[in-house]
């Protein structure tokens, strides 16, 4: 398999803690979101994902896009460790937590949104990081409430083993830490999180630990 990534790529980032979460050998292809005006556009690059974003998966010539996909499809054809487990209400959660970091706090917030803040309204870069954790601070809070004092909430965000909601959260926050945004009442998510990176998967996912890492 070949990962086309960017270190510092959220989206990115989470595919990669599935990949060794499950224990699964892959090539690292950087894509340099900012270099060259962005390798994304490269027409070569663009043959293989028309989205122009990263990640792109290439399982032996099968080209898959968007993380969340490509993690689920992972969990399909490589089912140990599970990161949906468990009964249909299990996975509907465990999918609800991804989807609201992945759905709706990611969107709008990724490079090319703030580059068209930047390009098409003049916003500086401190309004670019306002406009950042407005955003950030309001979904986190929604997580928060989401696995705060709910029974199926433990070690990580769905029970004692990651899930595909670790996956979406723990680079989210590693991105709401790099623009400086709050982390007040997030007390579940910190926890979680921290639990998270004890564990080797998480640790070699990280952007510093990339081969493409500045």
């Amino acid at each position: 398999m070949k990962l086309y990534t960017y270190f510092r790529s959220s989206a990115a980032y989470r595919v990669r803690i599935a990949l060794y979460l499950k224990n699964l050998d892959y090539e690292s292809v950087p894509v340099h979101l900012l270099q060259d005006g962005g390798q994304q556009h490269a027409a070569a690059y663009v043959a293989l994902n028309p989205n122009e974003a990263v990640p792109t998966l290439d399982d032996g010539g099968l080209i898959l896009t968007q993380s969340l996909a490509i993690i689920e499809y992972l969990d399909e054809i490589h089912p140990y460790p599970p990161l949906l487990p468990g009964t249909a209400a299990d996975r509907a959660r465990i999918r609800a937590l991804a989807q609201t970091i992945a759905c709706d706090i990611h969107p709008i917030n990724n490079l090319r949104v703030l580059q068209h803040l930047a390009r098409s309204f003049d916003l500086n870069q401190a309004q670019r990081t306002a406009w950042y954790c407005h955003w950030v601070e309001r979904g986190l809070r929604a997580i928060e409430k989401m696995l705060a004092g709910n029974p199926h909430t433990g070690r990580f965000c769905h029970g004692d083993s990651p899930t595909l909601a670790d996956c979406c959260l723990v680079p989210q926050l590693f991105n709401a830490k790099r623009y400086g945004c709050s982390l007040a009442g997030l007390d579940t998510v910190l926890r979680i999180c921290a639990e998270c990176e004890r564990l080797e998967a998480f640790v070699r996912a990280a952007p510093e630990h990339q081969p493409d890492a500045e």
